[in-house]
């Protein structure tokens, strides 16, 4: 028992460490942390040994469910028609596209096992995606299309791998188990779906204090989970590699290249037929489309280095049966097993090193003038509604004067202060983010940033000299820290702007 509660404080050690890292160099955590399990697998000492069923009962659900809360319902629905094109149509195609390839080119796989290996190298991983991503600034449309495809594909890989397993093992036709097998899979789309709709509708029913509970809680769970995650992908190493000593050379070569060939080079062909195709037959027929319904080349280019691949991958291949139907060895499941691993470590390793690089050299950023006009909008809307409430409480003579009189001028500050923001927003010509001086990444949005920290850390160390002094009990002083918490929770974290 001190063993295991040893390793597991050991490895919240890396994982922090890791993070900060990632945050004072710009590395990606999640491929540091799959560094550094593999280095720790090939040690000697104890492993963890990679549990299918528990990870795809217990880790993934809370990440996806996750994930979906922090989604967009309106936004994927917007983007819907790539998002279902990515998230079924690619990922069956990964599947055949694999299954043949193993079939012809590597002996002793047959296609049922290729289509196997294919549909758990099929779903990205939206952890290690939208991370990638948001750290490399993408547009909101592109954040999107990657969230709704890392949410809802892991439901379609599951269901094909299901069917294709049967298929090996059994020698089932594939159509015959369709239908009755999706039905044990879908749970993974039931936690997307829910966390999507809750996600949507909690502002309604949640309070404030609620919800900053909630979002503490699971940035928590998300922090852990994630890091151990990453951390297991790389301990793998060692039980994946004992079993290809079987296999020859040549084998391994052909099966390393048909899977890492389909898993890069398929997708930005997918990408590329599936954004010209219903233009051109839109053309053909006379009936134009706008620009924003189609992704541009650049779009292309850094969606099709966004298929990074996780643990849901390494988890659904750990589930084929080391035996089938007879009893006898299901041939192929270790070289099927490294094949996939390796893909998982490319990916994570290979492109979330050179994501952001990638995405900046394609110029492919947010706007931050755009972003700021929306938002400053949005908060003089909310200012005026606000307003419009009060002349209704004023009507109904329940509030002093007074009072009335000081939220008023509070919130015609607010409005001043924002008419201010949209017309210099609006009216600058110049759309480059130096345009709206509120806007993340300007100078004058770091320093009033820089300001407004030290402003609160002065108020912080001002109510400890007053407690160490013995003019303030400690009671107060966790009341008037909750305050400035609270305040300084509104200004966004030191790595996100």
């Amino acid at each position: 028992m001190l063993d295991v509660l040893t390793f597991v404080l050991a490895a919240v050690a890396v994982i922090v460490a890791l993070q900060y890292l990632a945050d004072r160099t710009g590395l990606p955590a999640a491929a540091l942390l799959t560094v550094a399990g593999l280095v720790y697998g090939v040690l000697p000492g104890p492993n963890v040994t990679l549990d299918p069923h528990v990870i795809l009962t217990f880790v993934i659900p809370p990440l996806i469910y996750s994930a979906a809360l922090n989604s967009s319902l309106l936004a994927i629905r917007e983007n819907m028609r790539t998002v279902i094109s990515l998230s079924i149509g690619l990922v069956l195609a990964t599947a055949v596209v694999t299954g043949i390839g193993m079939d012809l080119f590597v002996p002793g796989v047959g296609l049922a096992a290729g289509i196997a290996l294919g549909a758990a190298l099929s779903p990205t991983d939206p952890v290690a995606a939208l991370a990638v991503g948001g750290r490399a600034g993408l547009p909101p449309k592109l954040i999107t299309i990657i969230e709704g495809e890392g949410l809802l594909n892991d439901a379609t890989a599951l269901t094909t791998l299901t069917v294709a397993v049967t298929a090996a093992t059994s020698g089932t036709p594939f159509a015959a188990y369709l239908l009755g097998e999706e039905l044990h899979v879908s749970g993974v789309l039931a936690v997307a779906v829910a966390g999507l709709m809750i996600g949507h509708e909690s502002p309604r029913f949640t309070s404030g204090a609620s919800r900053l509970q909630a979002t503490a809680v699971w940035h928590l769970a998300d922090f852990l989970l994630q890091g151990f995650v990453f951390l297991l992908v790389g301990q793998q190493i060692a039980p994946v590699i004992r079993g290809l000593k079987a296999y020859p050379t040549s084998t391994i070569v052909a099966a390393v290249a048909v899977s890492l060939g389909v898993v890069l080079l398929l997708r930005p062909l997918w990408l590329a037929l599936t954004q010209s195709l219903p233009r051109m037959v839109r053309g053909r027929m006379g009936r134009g489309a706008r620009d924003d319904q189609y992704l541009s080349g650049r779009e292309i280019g850094v969606l099709s280095w966004a298929g990074t691949r996780g643990v849901i991958s390494l988890a659904a291949i750990f589930t084929l049966p080391l035996t089938i139907e007879g009893g006898r060895p299901f041939h192929g499941r270790d070289l099927l097993l490294f094949c996939t691993y390796l893909v998982v470590v490319v990916t994570l390793v290979g492109q979330g090193l050179t994501f952001a690089p990638i995405a900046r050299v394609l110029g492919v950023r947010a706007d931050p003038a755009d972003a700021a006009l929306v938002r400053t909008q949005a908060r003089a809307a909310s200012v005026q509604a606000g307003l419009s409430r009060l002349d209704q409480i004023a009507a109904d003579d329940a509030v002093p004067g007074p009072v009335l009189a000081a939220l008023r001028a509070s919130l015609d500050g607010k409005a001043r202060r924002y008419r201010q923001v949209l017309d210099r927003l609006e009216t600058e010509e110049d759309p480059s983010p130096a345009a709206a001086p509120d806007s993340p990444g300007t100078s004058d949005y770091e320093a009033a940033l820089h300001a407004r920290r030290a402003v609160i850390d002065a108020q912080r160390e001002e109510l400890l000299r007053w407690r160490d002094a013995g003019h303030l009990p400690d009671a107060s002083l966790r009341i008037l820290e909750r305050e400035l918490d609270h305040e300084e929770r509104t200004l966004p974290p030191h790595d996100s702007h």
